[in-house]
This record gives C-alpha cells, sequence and structure tokens, in this order.
C-alpha cells in the first residue's frame, strides 16, 4: 500500500507544477510575441531592410527558439491539468480541451517554422512573392487558426473547472471573456494574441496561491486544478 504521506506529498506537487508550467508558458510565448513585434515593421508583405539588420534580425530568430519551449511548458501544462482533473472530466470537454490544445500547438509550431525558414534565407533574400506568401501563411496560422484553438481551450478549460466547483466565479468570466475576444478579433486586432498568455498566466497563478494556501488537497477531497 502507498503510504498516506506520499499520496499527499504527490496532491501538493502535482497543481504547482502545472502552475509553474503555465507561468513559463506564458513568459515565453509573451516574449517572443513582443520580440516579433517590435522587430518587424508594420507593413513587411515584402522583404525589407530589416532582414539585413543584425539586431532585428536576431530578435525574431530568438523569438522563434522561444516557441519550442513554449510549447513544451504548454503540453506539460495540458497533462498535468488533465491528471488533477481525472475522473471528474466530462468527455465532451475533454475532447475539445486536449484537442483545442494540441492543435494550438501543432499551429504554433508550423507558423514558427514558415517564419523560420523566411528569416534565415536572410542570405539569399526571396522573392517578393515567396516572402509574402510565407509571412501571410505564419500569420494566418497562427493569429487566425491558432488562436481561436486557444480560444476554445480557454472556455473547455473554464467550463470544466467551473463544472467541478474549481474556479472561483472571476475566473471563470475572465476565461470565457477571454476566449471569446480571441474568436471574434484575432487577426483583426493588433496585440490580441497577448491575451492568451495572459489568461494562461492568472489561471496558473491562481493555481499557485491556491495550492500554498490550502497546503495541498488531501485524500479524498476533490483537487484543486
Amino acid at each position: 500500500m502507498t503510504h498516506p504521506t506520499s499520496i499527499t506529498r504527490q496532491a501538493i506537487r502535482t497543481p504547482r507544477a502545472a502552475a509553474v508550467a503555465g507561468i513559463a508558458f506564458s513568459a515565453l510565448l509573451t516574449a517572443a510575441m513582443v520580440l516579433v513585434r517590435l522587430a518587424l515593421p508594420g507593413d513587411s508583405d515584402e522583404p525589407g531592410d530589416w532582414l539585413a539588420d543584425g539586431s532585428q534580425r536576431n530578435a525574431v530568430l530568438l523569438a522563434l527558439n522561444l516557441l519550442p519551449f513554449a510549447g513544451i511548458a504548454f503540453l506539460w501544462f495540458i497533462g498535468v491539468v488533465r491528471d488533477r482533473i481525472g475522473e471528474g472530466e466530462d468527455r465532451f470537454f475533454a475532447t475539445v480541451f486536449l484537442g483545442s490544445g494540441l492543435l494550438f500547438i501543432a499551429m504554433l509550431f508550423g507558423a514558427g517554422a514558415v517564419a523560420g525558414g523566411l528569416v534565415l534565407s536572410a542570405e539569399d533574400p526571396p522573392s517578393p512573392g515567396v516572402w509574402s506568401f510565407g509571412r501571410r501563411t505564419a500569420y494566418t496560422l497562427l493569429l487566425v487558426y491558432g488562436m481561436r484553438m486557444a480560444a476554445v481551450f480557454a472556455i473547455s478549460t473554464t467550463t470544466i473547472a467551473t463544472r467541478l466547483g474549481l474556479a472561483p466565479r472571476w475566473l471563470t468570466v475572465l476565461g470565457v471573456a477571454s476566449g471569446v475576444i480571441l474568436l471574434l478579433s484575432a487577426g483583426f486586432v493588433p496585440w490580441i494574441e497577448v491575451v492568451f498568455p495572459f489568461w494562461v498566466f492568472v489561471f496558473s497563478l491562481h493555481i499557485l496561491i491556491a495550492s500554498f494556501r490550502d497546503g495541498g488537497p488531501v485524500p479524498g477531497n476533490k483537487p484543486a486544478i
């Protein structure tokens, strides 16, 4: 039999692992988005002089190198949250929760790969047509499709947590509002994509604070996410 102390310690560690992973993801993704937004010119349908500018090009490359680590942290966040939900998860919302999260990671990596290919071709700049196609492909993958999957993830996660009584009312409102804003505004409003890492940060911070405040759930009680 497993000693009760080891069960309690595992219960304490698990939500904190989710919180740390979520905070790491939000910090990495926000940093990558800010670097790209500040480095790229407002209208970059054609390759410009910024590709030859070492500082701007290095800033974009740094952002692209942060994306894999952000994806890993987000995948860890999904796994730990799903583990905390356990048998209480609803199959419908669990499928939407997991599917939207994995699709978001896939589109994040896809957009990063396309953008990386364009930036790394600076020594042999692509033609304006190739550059425009690659830029718009990366833009569409991340901001149009990826952010809408992020919106679905936020809404489904919030719904699951609310149904299990694991999220306060203000966090429920924040999650649904963030999802609706991303669904309606992603790809149209500049900087709106930072709403998603901000929501993950707040959600993760709530998990971390709750785990320290409660000292972790005890066996037999409903665990906090």
